[in-house]
């Protein structure tokens, strides 16, 4: 798993050091053009591979624009779809921030996806069907999600069970309680003080975006300017070594996981605002994206580490992929095979890059 995390690593140039020995002023002068020119132009060869391997995700997402914009002016490159791309990926969005963080501490979360669906569902059911107020509704459910972060905590860091198996196991567990709290149908008619929000826009951009990016700002800064971002990022490179520095590993772990399972439970209260109704099975289609987004993300911008912008690049390349494509005229389905794809792709180019930076 550390490997992973590391992927893609740009290796720190080293210096070469002067030739010694007494050479004639004339043969110095004479050559000093092309010795100038000769070390010069393996430098310039390495900063360009090395920003061609730290930004290749974002190239990609906008050579994608570009492509799709081309093969489909008329419906691809319009204002509308650009909105409605941005608006439904806020969702997506705030999932993948939660599991970055996470992953950003050396653990897996196999049971957002889950937490979404209850979220969502749970919500739906208090509100719609019991008539509960929005104000005492949302706590409740926020609260459901983060204990379920906590519980997983526990058996990961407690009991020291591997975060996939546990976070597997839980996320089953969570869709079986959803399902009995709430029953198989799907729940509509919710308060309209939680779907009015979602449809407001400013400047032609529904507000859940703003809030999506606004999460992401509060990530990007948490993980380069605060101590506990350094001590998060330093547990998922080596916990032990963290350890051995006086970070509090364990706390740290644990409040991944929490704040993993937290952002989950408000990515499916974002989404019951968007669509107005909700089934405990809602969230499992966002799993794959959200993971392929974490990882792409570790590929760019902060390359070898998991960070906000580059999962917020990886959110909307997948979604900039898949939505080109179905106007192409593809089926549903090829939007898991993008997704998959597209990962693979993405991770074996930063590793290309990176080995060619060695060279």
């Amino acid at each position: 798993m550390s490997e992973t995390r590391r992927l893609g690593k740009p290796p720190t140039p080293t210096a070469s050091a002067p030739a010694g020995g007494e050479q004639e002023e004339g043969l110095r002068e004479e050559s000093s053009g092309e010795t100038s020119g000769d070390n010069r132009e393996p430098g310039v060869g390495r900063t360009i591979r090395h920003y061609l391997g730290q930004y290749a995700v974002v190239l990609v997402m906008i050579s994608l624009f570009l492509l799709f914009s081309l093969l489909k002016p008329d419906t691809f490159f319009t204002t509308s779809n650009v909105e409605a791309v941005l608006a439904t990926q806020a969702v997506l969005v705030i999932l993948a921030m939660g599991l970055t963080v996470a992953l950003a501490a050396g653990e897996f979360d196999l049971s957002v996806a889950a937490i979404v669906g209850l979220s969502a569902a749970v919500l739906a059911f208090l509100t719609s069907v019991h008539h509960w107020p929005v104000g005492l509704a949302i706590p409740v459910v926020f609260l459901f999600a983060v204990s379920i972060g906590g519980l997983n905590a526990l058996f990961v860091v407690r009991f020291k069970v591997n975060s996939f198996i546990t976070t597997l196991g839980s996320g089953t567990l969570v869709t079986g309680l959803a399902l009995g709290i709430t029953g198989t149908t799907t729940i509509g008619n919710v308060p309209s003080s939680l779907t009015d929000p979602a449809a407001q826009s400013l400047g032609g951009i529904k507000l859940p975006v703003y809030f999506a990016i606004a999460l992401t700002l509060l990530l990007w800064f948490t993980l380069e300017y605060t101590v506990w971002g350094r001590h998060l990022l330093f547990t998922g490179m080596s916990a032990e070594a963290a350890r051995l520095a006086g970070v509090p590993v364990a706390r740290i772990r644990c409040t991944s996981l929490v704040l993993s399972a937290g952002f989950a439970g408000v990515s499916g209260m974002v989404l019951l605002g968007q669509t107005g109704a909700a089934s405990p099975t809602y969230g499992a289609s966002f799993l794959l994206p959200a993971f392929a987004a974490a990882f792409l993300g570790a590929t760019t911008i902060k390359t070898g580490r998991y960070n906000a912008w580059g999962t917020l690049v990886g959110v909307y390349l997948l979604a900039i992929g898949t939505t080109g494509l179905q106007m192409l005229g593809a089926t549903n389905w090829v939007s898991n095979v993008f997704n998959g794809g597209a990962l693979m792709v993405a991770v074996a180019f930063a590793v290309l890059a990176a080995r060619g930076q060695q060279k």
